[in-house]
């Protein structure tokens, strides 16, 4: 690889990077053809960019953006795959749905939203993040829920307001 082609790769990851609030660090090595190519099929029915890259330009590209990636870049050991999505936990979720059929892709790190997550066993707790459209959704419940209950209240109220008033002018 010549150093205009190093220098055109690190400046494409930087855009990448910089685009994105979502980034899981992989391991896909000894995945065969096949198995890669059903890997980046499913990582596209979600909207996930999987993309191999090497560790000294993604480290350079890392070093570019103004993210705060902390102990990311030492993790850059090996074979890595680079997962780029929207929603916070989709990559998670594929790579848990794929390691049932496989032992394979290790979870190297992630960095969502200015978290960093460092290791395979931080895949369950990835898994459980909720997505920003499930927060508000939640949210937006909980904000309904008094709502309605005092609706319901004065609804079903009316009546239970007429008796005790009455109720209490015969007393």
């Amino acid at each position: 690889m010549t150093k205009e082609q190093k220098s055109k790769v690190i400046e494409d990851l930087t855009a990448q990077l910089a685009a994105s609030n979502v980034v899981y660090i992989a391991d896909i090595s000894g995945l065969n053809a096949e198995t890669t190519s059903n890997l980046r099929r499913a990582c596209f029915k979600e909207g996930i960019k999987l993309e191999v890259v090497k560790n000294t330009l993604l480290e350079k590209a890392m070093e570019n953006v103004e993210n705060n990636y902390s102990d990311l870049p030492s993790i850059l050991k090996g074979n890595t795959a680079i997962l780029i999505a929207e929603n916070g936990n989709a990559p998670a979720k594929v790579i848990k749905e794929f390691r049932k059929k496989s032992d394979k892709p290790v979870l190297k790190g992630a960095y969502i939203h200015e978290a960093v997550f460092i290791g395979d066993n931080q895949l369950d707790a990835l898994v459980s993040l909720k997505s920003k459209e499930e927060v508000i959704g939640e949210i937006i419940g909980i904000l309904q829920s008094p709502a309605k209950n005092v609706i319901s209240a004065l609804k079903s109220g009316g009546s239970t307001i007429a008796g005790l008033v009455k109720t209490l002018s015969e007393r």
